[in-house]
């Protein structure tokens, strides 16, 4: 059984929580996410455990590509494994969350119904089993890879059709759900690589008939990969709610520290850097190491961050993920007054009542949203020549052009970074002061 000595940085935020393991060289070899719940020692545990899972699959890679013979499977191995181990994984919170639905129906406000609503919920829970199977195919796509997103979206659609309003309502039937789903979310099991991958294994070769020569060998690889233990020497945590982390005083940083260093670590050259997540935007300035010399953070409201960007999509009964490709499409901008959450309900009726295009009315809420961020970057000294944008936020197209076009009109050209993983700088200042921490710290 090898060692692998490690350093983990969790970032606990208002919507995600993620994880970062390093190893002592500095390679990432995993990262986890997870969405945040009110039980914030669950969520760092789940957290961890889903990136120590992905660091295990990182492990197999190595070993694919560093075997002559594997290494021309690699590209079409790798992502029937995870897939399989995917499923494998939603199957097991599927039966947790019949287990969890069994005993809300089992309660007192159900017992005049008790019988034809159980019935009713395995129909439902069968036919979700056999969804997952579909969700997790080759060539399928997936709206969300949060558990409780597709569970909820799966189980909906199936109480609409399985619903009577004479017999089981869908009202029950979705106060159950929204019961069931809390015990799922706030339950942990760790080491679900080990309990899924085997599992996964057989599935992948049965699915890819060209990897049966190769079986033999795959489960010695995938067996190495499992086996593998992980010394974390040390763990630090940030976020919006670090001061609830599970962890001493001594293995939390503030956030502005974090997402400085990692934006730092993921780009050397950046001096200035903006940050918009969840719940808070902030304005950083690093030095040439990194160090924070500069910030300035929004006031408590969250207007311009993520939740109001998620406060629209539900106005608008859009997914998160098509406000900015909608707005994209926009021909003539409308101009938004404010971008307070409170507010924002009822200035988005009116413009929709007076005929303004969805499209219009995102693009002018992209760019309000974005003219508070430069005001920030202002008052915190200023986009320097080379700037990083980070955060959920950073992963909206419209955001990111809305920022481009104002950073233009004040600065000029700069130069924009922007990381595929940008979720994760926190996270991964985290792990750097992890990194920097001496002897081994308990979590």
């Amino acid at each position: 059984m090898s060692v692998l000595n490690v350093h983990v940085g969790i970032d606990l935020g208002s919507t995600t929580t993620k994880a970062l393991v390093l190893t002592e060289s500095g390679e990432i070899v995993g990262r986890g996410i997870t969405n945040s719940r009110s039980n914030y020692d669950v969520a760092c545990q789940i957290v961890r455990d889903e990136a120590f899972v992905r660091s295990r699959f990182t492990l197999t890679e190595r070993s694919l590509r560093a075997d002559p013979q594997l290494a021309a499977i690699d590209a079409t191995f790798l992502p029937a494994l995870e897939r399989k181990f995917r499923m494998h994984q939603h199957l097991e919170q599927l039966h947790w969350l019949r287990a969890a639905m069994q005993d809300a129906a089992d309660g007192p406000r159900h017992r005049h119904q008790r019988k034809d609503l159980g019935a009713v919920l395995d129909e439902i829970l069968d036919a979700m089993e056999g969804k997952a199977r579909g969700h997790f195919s080759e060539g399928a796509s997936r709206k969300s890879d949060f558990f409780r997103d597709l569970a909820a979206a799966d189980y909906m659609h199936l109480a609409e059709e399985k619903s009577d309003p004479k017999g089981v309502s869908f009202e029950a039937l979705s106060g159950v759900f929204d019961a069931a789903i809390l015990v799922v979310e706030n339950s942990a099991e760790e080491g679900s690589f080990e309990r899924h991958i085997a599992s996964a294994l057989g599935d992948a070769v049965v699915e890819l008939p060209e990897l049966q020569p190769f079986a033999a060998r795959l489960a010695e690889v995938v067996e190495e990969a499992r086996s593998t233990r992980f010394n974390e020497i040390a763990c630090v945590g940030t976020g919006y709610g670090r001061q609830r982390l599970p962890f001493p005083k001594e293995q939390i940083r503030s956030e502005i520290l974090c997402h400085g260093l990692g934006a730092h670590a993921m780009f050397p050259g950046t001096r200035t850097v903006l940050d918009i997540g969840g719940q808070d935007t902030k304005a950083i300035q690093v030095d040439a190491q990194g160090i924070v010399t500069s910030f300035q953070m929004n006031d408590r409201c969250a207007a311009g961050c993520g939740r109001y960007l998620g406060y629209i999509a539900d106005e608008m009964n859009l997914g998160l993920h098509e406000l900015g490709p909608l707005a994209q499409q926009s021909k003539c901008r409308v101009k938004i007054n404010s971008t307070c959450t409170v507010f924002a309900g009822a200035e988005l009726r009116d413009r929709l009542s007076l005929g303004q295009s969805r499209q219009d009315i995102l693009a002018g809420l992209h760019r309000a949203i974005m003219l508070r961020a430069v005001s920030l970057l202002a008052r915190s000294g200023g986009i320097s020549e080379q700037f990083t944008f980070t955060g959920g936020v950073a992963r909206n197209p419209a955001a990111v052009a809305a920022l481009e076009e104002l950073v233009l009109e004040n600065y000029g050209e700069r130069t924009m970074n922007i990381s595929a993983d940008s979720i994760y700088t926190g996270a991964l200042g985290a792990a750097l002061f992890a990194s920097r921490t001496e002897g081994r710290a308990a979590a």
